[in-house]
Formats: structure tokens, C-alpha cells, sequence
């Protein structure tokens, strides 16, 4: 039994365990979960998280309820099942995702999630980042694609999305996961050079009720012009849609001239907010994303988060990081738990050892 502390982590180090757990189909149980937090224990972003999992999985679980800060997971091997998550809350879907993603791309067979939450919210990756600068590293273990149904904002959510797996491995073929981690190494990757910027994409967004103040179209004319002095094209379309929140926001990100895959990606965002024009939004996200693009490395601190788990799955790999966060080193903690002392470090390089 894998024993956890939660007690310095948040919901960040529940998610990763969950997904490793049903991945590798090794039980744990987190104890101290979020306790220094003002409100400690699962809350309903991270309790949908457990039963999505439960359910995928057919989990037998204690403590998932809210405000538990100790959980029981106990997996059995995953199932491929059509099936609606959701939060309830604006709670973020990317963030599920985050539990979510590994295990469904080793799954029997391909199946399709409808996610109902936030997809532009605050304090996570926002949907249009997430698949255009997340997913295509996932894209190396197995298919997976995403649409945007609905947008969601604070504080009623209601945005929707689906995302459909077409897994190329089954994991439960395996009763050793040793023997599955060699089969899928040859999947390992380097990411450690950037290469010179080749253009700019994005999407600036906003509610429909507030189209006629042209929100959208101001964020990203700033954005772009903000973005000229990078001398490449810039490419961010706009968008409206109906909405059970106002709200608007702006996602860009980078494309390399790099003849590699995982190509490098670096990402920014911004949400809108009632203190601030749509002009300075936009100028905002491009700040943001001319300030990581002075860093050497090929990928922001975001994309290097969320692919932690993976390259611990797909080795050896070897990513270069801007550097490290709290996010990073906890989520390289709950990895070792699960997949044993696989990441080495040199400098902002994380490596990840090849399976004997």
C-alpha cells in the first residue's frame, strides 16, 4: 500500500496519484489531504475526481466525501466506457483531466468523456491552451482529441466539452507493469531545444452578452499588436458564445520552426476582469508570453507540470523545464511513489531512466 502526505500539497498531488494509481492498478491511501488549507479535506473539484476514477476503475474507495482529508483507492483494471463527469461547480476541467488522461490513453478500447465545469477559469490551464499545448505530448502515447461544446466561467460554470480516447496499448494486457512500461518505451521523447519562433496563434473569447462592447475583437487586436515586434505572424481569431457567466479571456501560444516531434510549445493566458480593459487583457497575454519566450527552454512551467507523469511512463525521456516549481517538485514525489526512482535532475533538465 502506497502511503501519502498530503498535508504540503494540494489537489495537484490527489490528482497525479489517482491517475498513476489507475494506471499502474497499485492502491494508496492519502492521509493529511490539503490540512493547511483554510478549507482542508476533498473538496467537490477534487471528490469528482475520485468518483470519476472509482467509476472508470471500479474502485473500491473510503473517505471520498467532502472534507475528508484522508482517502482509501484501491483500483481494478481500467474500463473503456462512455460517460458524463460533472463538477457542478466552475471547477476546471483541465484540472480533472489531469487524473484522467494516463489511464484513458491505455485503455481496451476507445471511448469518449463529456466533461461539464469551467473551461476558462482562474488558477488552471484554460481549454484552448490545454489542447493546444498539453495534448499533443499526450498525442504521443495514444490518440486523444477535444472539443469545445460550451464555454464556462466563474462562478456558474456550465461549459462543456468532450474528449475521446483512441488507445493504441492496452494496459490491462499486462498483469506486470514493468512488462507494459518496456512495450510503450520506445514512446520516450527529448524536448530540451526551442529553435527559432515561426509564428503565433491564440483565441480570444468572450460571453455573447457582452459582444456588442466588442470584447473579444479588442483583446486580441491589442494582443496582436502588442505581439509585432516578435517579427512572425499572429494569428488569434475571436470568438463569442453563449454562456451562463459573463466572462471573457485570451490563450496564445507559440509555434517553432523545429523538425522534431513533440514540436517545442510555450502558452499564455489571461482571463478578463471587471478592473481592467479588454485592451489591457490582451496586452497582458502577450507580456506574459514574450516574458517565457526569452527562456531558453522549449516548453512554459505549465506544459513541464503536466508532463511529468508522462515522461515517468514514456522513458527514457528528457525534457528541459524553465525551472522548477512547487507543482513540479510534488509532482515528481507522487510519480516516485508509483512508477520507483526513475527522474534524474541536471540543472532545469529532468531525465527519466529507461525500463531494464
Amino acid at each position: 500500500m502506497i502511503i501519502l502526505d498530503g498535508k504540503q500539497g494540494g489537489g495537484q498531488m490527489l490528482r497525479t496519484a489517482l491517475a498513476l494509481s489507475a494506471l499502474t492498478q497499485k492502491p494508496f491511501r492519502m492521509i493529511n489531504i490539503r490540512s493547511t488549507r483554510a478549507n482542508p479535506g476533498l473538496a467537490p473539484q477534487h471528490l469528482t475526481c475520485v468518483r470519476a476514477l472509482k467509476t472508470l476503475c471500479d474502485a473500491k474507495t473510503d473517505g471520498d466525501e467532502i472534507g475528508s482529508q484522508e482517502l482509501l483507492f484501491i483500483p481494478s483494471k481500467f474500463k473503456a466506457k462512455n460517460h458524463t463527469i460533472d463538477i457542478g461547480t466552475a471547477g476546471s476541467v483541465t484540472l480533472l483531466l489531469q487524473s484522467l488522461l494516463l489511464p484513458s490513453l491505455f485503455a481496451p478500447k476507445p471511448f469518449t468523456l463529456k466533461i461539464i465545469g469551467g473551461t476558462n477559469v482562474s488558477h488552471s490551464v484554460p481549454v484552448d491552451n490545454f489542447s493546444n499545448t498539453i495534448l499533443p505530448y499526450y498525442r504521443l502515447a495514444g490518440g486523444v482529441e477535444t472539443r469545445l461544446i460550451k464555454r464556462g466561467y466563474y462562478p456558474r460554470g456550465g461549459g462543456e466539452i468532450e474528449i475521446a480516447f483512441t488507445p493504441e496499448i492496452n494496459r490491462n494486457n499486462f498483469d506486470r507493469f514493468d512488462d507494459f512500461i518496456k512495450l510503450v518505451s520506445h514512446k520516450g521523447f527529448i524536448l530540451t531545444e526551442k529553435g527559432n519562433l515561426a509564428a503565433i496563434k491564440g483565441i480570444s473569447h468572450a460571453s455573447d452578452n457582452i459582444s456588442p462592447r466588442k470584447v473579444s475583437e479588442r483583446q486580441a487586436s491589442s494582443a496582436q499588436q502588442a505581439l509585432s515586434s516578435l517579427n512572425v505572424p499572429v494569428d488569434i481569431t475571436s470568438e463569442y458564445r453563449e454562456t451562463l457567466s459573463t466572462g471573457s479571456g485570451i490563450s496564445i501560444w507559440s509555434a517553432f520552426e523545429k523538425d522534431i516531434e513533440p514540436k517545442p510549445r510555450i502558452g499564455a493566458d489571461i482571463l478578463g476582469e471587471p478592473t481592467q480593459t479588454s485592451e489591457q487583457v490582451g496586452q497582458k497575454a502577450a507580456k506574459l508570453l514574450f516574458e517565457r519566450l526569452q527562456n531558453e527552454a522549449p516548453i512554459d512551467e505549465h506544459i513541464a507540470d503536466n508532463l511529468i507523469p508522462l515522461i515517468g511512463v514514456l522513458r527514457p525521456s528528457k525534457i528541459k523545464i524553465p525551472h522548477f516549481t512547487d507543482h513540479i517538485m510534488t509532482n515528481m514525489e507522487v510519480c516516485k511513489a508509483f512508477l520507483g526512482d526513475v527522474y534524474r535532475q541536471e540543472e532545469n533538465i529532468i531525465m527519466t531512466n529507461s525500463p531494464i
